[in-house]
């Protein structure tokens, strides 16, 4: 049903298209935005503001409930604590401690007993996503939430980078806007409801590019929000051809690893400020850089931990990320692993901006996309590989075994055999005496839902098992 209806809509004419997207941004509109929006977003605003014992207190207090419901009114949970009080452990729900690490399988298994046994889900939104893999995800949450949430998002996203929602947008985004065979303008909608020029992320190539740059002109886009991976091609593209974008106030990067040469090739080709942000659909965490450069976490998103296996690291030290949502107590996950890694500064650790949220120190990328090595380490972020001006458009490393890796490259002008073995010699330096493997393709493939892994691990979980024991 919905493969005739997406064909259906790509045979629209254009305008019709954006007509077809406006209907759906009106529908989303209603959901998103009430009278209480301007409300929920200054009062998101004065938190940031709270001494840590006002947060503490509020935490504290959320949590308890959020706990409680999920004990006594989530199906899941209900089964999960009759079954451990019948095995005769006595252990109280009330501390978080005691709850098991939840796991995106079980959550993808059977996400209505996820549900509060209070809540119709056909009177919620609900949200369904493709996941980075291509598996599916499907979230549920009242309108009330849904508007928390964009609360936030407007506090924190857009009033901190001086833009409102009323404000003409872009986002450069995984939805099939226009047919993937589409060779000709336009790759993109105008969603009237939202303000927003959806645009494709799929259809992003050099002769492309300066349609791309012409209609965020024509349709007098302020600010842009997108995959960091398709942004940087627009943006290298821009700058390569001595293309005259306009000038954005901010680009805000989402769902990707922001790496340091994107950021820069980014600000450079439009001339703004570029925020990176992080964030999942299934709301359990988020969090949004400053003016300062500092990424701070959300509190109200959710309790977030750091864990190897089952045990917390310190503070500053990389782990798995393991967050308790605190914002859809309707569809309450608790201590769920959200699939990345990543490290939370320490509780004394305070920004300039003068924002008491909590600050997360860094984000390496999805748990399963770490490389191992033959000695038992766990090598995460390799962005610094390709630091020194390679000439490579996009790069992709995929680890094959516990000794070979493929880099898998798409090169640009000037590249020579000397910048392959530099980029060898560079991976052997973290990873120690491996074979390294060049390719060179015309594209990286994407995930099915358009985003790049710039890191992929084959290894089967046992061999990972194996490694990480050494």
């Amino acid at each position: 049903m919905r493969e005739s209806l997406v064909r259906a809509y790509h045979a629209l004419p254009p305008a019709l298209r954006s007509a077809v997207v406006t209907l759906r941004g009106l529908q989303l509109a209603s959901w998103r935005y009430g009278p209480e929006s301007d409300r929920l977003r200054d009062e998101a605003l004065a938190r940031e503001r709270w001494s840590f014992e006002e947060w503490t207190r509020w935490r504290e207090e959320r949590l308890a409930f959020v706990l409680w419901r999920a004990a006594t009114r989530v199906p899941f949970y209900e089964e999960l604590w009759s079954a451990r009080r019948q095995r005769g452990d006595r252990s109280s729900f009330e501390r978080l401690e005691n709850w098991p690490v939840l796991e995106k399988e079980s959550l993808r298994r059977d996400p209505a007993a996820f549900v509060a046994d209070d809540r119709d889900p056909r009177r919620m939104f609900h949200d369904h996503t493709s996941g980075t893999t291509g598996k599916s995800l499907d979230v549920w949450l009242s309108r009330e939430t849904v508007r928390e949430w964009y609360a936030l998002h407007e506090a924190r996203t857009r009033a901190w980078n001086g833009v409102a929602r009323g404000d003409r947008w872009a986002i450069l985004g995984g939805q099939l806007v226009a047919p993937a065979a589409q060779t000709r303008p336009p790759f993109w909608v105008w969603n009237a409801a939202l303000r927003q020029l959806y645009m494709s992320a799929y259809h992003i190539a050099p002769a492309t590019v300066p349609h791309y740059v012409a209609a965020l002109r024509d349709h007098r886009v302020t600010y842009v929000l997108g995959y960091p991976s398709a942004l940087f091609a627009l943006a290298r593209e821009v700058l390569a051809r001595d293309i005259g974008a306009p000038r954005l106030r901010v680009a805000i990067l989402n769902a990707e690893p922001l790496l340091d040469h994107q950021r820069e090739t980014i600000a450079e080709a439009f001339g703004c400020a570029v925020r990176e942000t992080y964030g999942m659909s299934e709301i359990v965490a988020a969090a949004s850089e400053c003016g300062h450069g500092t990424v701070h976490l959300w509190p109200e998103a959710g309790f977030l931990e750091v864990l190897d296996g089952r045990d917390p690291v310190p503070d500053g030290a990389t782990g798995d990320l393991v967050s308790t949502g605190l914002l859809n107590a309707d569809m309450p996950l608790i201590r769920y692993r959200v699939g990345d890694r990543g490290a939370r500064a320490a509780s004394n650790v305070s920004c300039t901006c003068g924002r008491t949220l909590p600050i997360l120190a860094g984000v390496e990328g999805r748990s399963d996309d770490v490389l191992f090595t033959r000695d038992g380490r766990i090598v995460g972020r390799l962005d610094p590989v390709f630091k020194s001006r390679i000439p490579i458009r996009e790069a992709q490393i995929v680890q094959e075994t516990l000794d070979r890796v493929r880099v898998r490259y798409v090169p640009d002008s000037g590249f020579t055999s000397a910048h392959g073995d530099s980029v060898a010699a560079r991976i052997r330096e973290r990873m120690g005496a491996i074979a390294v493997v060049l390719e060179p393709v015309d594209m990286i493939p994407r995930t099915a839902n358009g985003k790049f892994r710039a890191v992929v691990c084959n290894l089967a979980p046992e061999e990972r098992a194996r490694a990480s024991a050494r």
